[in-house]
């Protein structure tokens, strides 16, 4: 089959009502089959007032607001109205991103259709319970996730570490990597903005430790937050600089006084926000492959990370920045208090971050999925 005369129908949990590195990688998918000729049409649950306009044709599916996450709507499965409009569609095969009720009916749905199906791995959502003070689930996603993966006929992965980690909770279906790109005309070195930092009150002869992403506690903000006070308490001179918003950025505030907030930021603001940093501290655990991570190495900012699968095949130790095992305080304090302390050693490894990121492509990147359609759906015909 040629890629004009594929016919895809892609399920998201948020294709384009709040902004996250999983949609932004959707939707320049969605754009790559489109302009591969692809036919493509898209199912998520939809609000009146969405993050950005959606890439491709967009019909939205029955929906609630998450318990305790009212910002994200969970899909309540495949109803009747979705179920025909889907078999009208008469996809060569159903691509689903995330493992919800939504996603197992309509893997259920493909099932019973002789439908190929293809799993994408974007979130550590068998992480999140942990942070809501509901760590006994985690078995329970884990189990569930581990179900879902081996029913669908191929998965995709941003990365070698999740691709183990599926292995591990037994997952045997057919794996391919399709890791992410970044816009190296907006993350890059030149849009560093001394100016900028000054508005925000950070001096030139600061270290602008930073945060970007959403505020949500699922980031490792407490992390963050006992780093910040251990950097504190060795009298390291660096400023904090938190890029990004959330429900969480009251309780981040609070932790962190002395951070400076500078808010949500997008399009080449963003690239100039980036790129005015000077170390890059994720200790998150939740990424599967960490989009953030990858443009503060493109804008040459050093990463201080945690060894978790966002950052392992990414980061490489000694060289672009450090991983620590991620929930210890004196080791992320250790990185960061180096980088803080010798410029050379910061420069070297931004140089070398930004130098690796080059090879990170989109439309290479994003071929690689189109691939795994039509392979997936000549390895079912066979």
């Amino acid at each position: 089959m040629h890629a004009s005369n594929l016919r895809v129908a892609l399920f998201s949990g948020n294709y384009n009502y709040v902004r996250d590195g999983a949609n932004q990688a959707l939707n320049l998918l969605a754009g790559h089959l489109l302009r591969a000729g692809v036919t493509l049409r898209v199912y998520s649950p939809t609000v009146a007032e969405p993050a950005f306009e959606p890439t491709g044709d967009l019909i939205g599916v029955p929906a609630l607001a998450f318990p305790g996450r009212s910002e994200y709507r969970l899909g309540l499965g495949l109803p009747k109205a979705i179920r025909r409009d889907l078999e009208a569609f008469a996809p060569d095969i159903v691509h689903v991103s995330v493992p919800d009720i939504t996603g197992h009916r309509v893997v259920r749905w493909a099932h019973e259709n002789d439908i190929p199906s293809l799993g994408s791995v974007h979130t550590r959502f068998e992480t999140y319970p942990r942070y809501y003070k509901a760590a006994f689930l985690e078995p329970l996603a884990v189990n569930l996730s581990k179900r879902f993966y081996n029913r669908v006929d191929h998965v995709v992965v941003p990365g070698e570490g999740m691709r183990d980690l599926l292995r591990e909770w037994g997952v045997t279906t057919p794996i391919d990597i399709w890791s992410r790109g970044v816009n190296h005309a907006r993350f890059n070195p030149a849009m560093r903005s001394l100016e900028w930092r000054r508005g925000l009150g950070i001096a030139d002869d600061e270290v602008a430790v930073s945060f970007l992403g959403r505020l949500v506690l699922e980031k490792g903000l407490d992390i963050f937050a006992d780093v910040v006070r251990e950097l504190e308490r060795r009298g390291v001179r660096h400023r904090v600089l938190v890029i990004g918003e959330g429900p969480a950025r009251e309780w981040f505030a609070k932790h962190v006084p002395s951070a400076v907030f500078a808010g949500f930021q997008s399009g080449d603001d963003l690239g100039r926000a980036v790129a005015s940093m000077d170390v890059f501290f994720n200790p998150s655990v939740t990424e599967t492959f960490g989009n953030v991570t990858l443009e503060a190495m493109a804008a040459g900012v050093p990463v201080v990370a945690a060894r978790a699968t966002g950052a392992v095949g990414l980061v490489d130790p000694g060289v672009t920045g450090a991983l620590v095992e991620p929930r210890d305080v004196g080791a992320y304090a250790d990185a960061i208090e180096r980088y803080c302390r010798d410029d050379a050693a910061r420069r070297t490894a931004g140089a070398a971050g930004h130098a690796k990121a080059q090879g990170y492509q989109w439309d290479r990147i994003n071929q690689v999925v189109l691939d795994a359609y039509l392979e997936t759906i000549a390895r079912r015909a066979r």
